[in-house]
């Protein structure tokens, strides 16, 4: 599953993940990964920090009190130490810096999953 809000990158990052065997649903924003039943089965959520609705560390922790137990990638241009921290333990297994080469996002994934699956 992919949440962010920027068309482009949206798109460049299902194109990316799709590549490596991933089955992507991509959001725009938070409140329709909510409001999806079928968000709790995903294996995998690259999501950025700033959403037009919600950020991305209250919404996994959103997915995670609904009984969500994928893997979550942060991606954003705003990091902090506290944002680390509260993205952390939120439960995410990385937090990436924007602007980002691929390979730190693949590199954050692999090993992370058992097969390619619902992303």
């Amino acid at each position: 599953m992919l949440v962010e809000d920027d068309d482009g990158v949206r798109r460049g990052l299902q194109l990316l993940l799709e590549g490596q065997g991933f089955a992507v649903q991509s959001f725009a924003s938070a409140g329709p990964v909510v409001a999806d039943p079928d968000s709790l089965t995903a294996t995998h959520l690259v999501v950025d920090y700033a959403l037009p609705d919600q950020d991305g560390v209250h919404l996994v922790e959103a997915l995670r009190k609904r009984g969500w137990k994928g893997i979550g990638v942060l991606i954003t241009a705003y990091a902090t130490e506290p944002l680390r921290e509260a993205a952390q333990a939120a439960g995410f297994a990385a937090v990436i810096d924007k602007p980002f080469r691929d390979s730190q996002l693949l590199n954050a994934l692999d090993g992370r999953r058992a097969a390619p699956g619902p992303a």
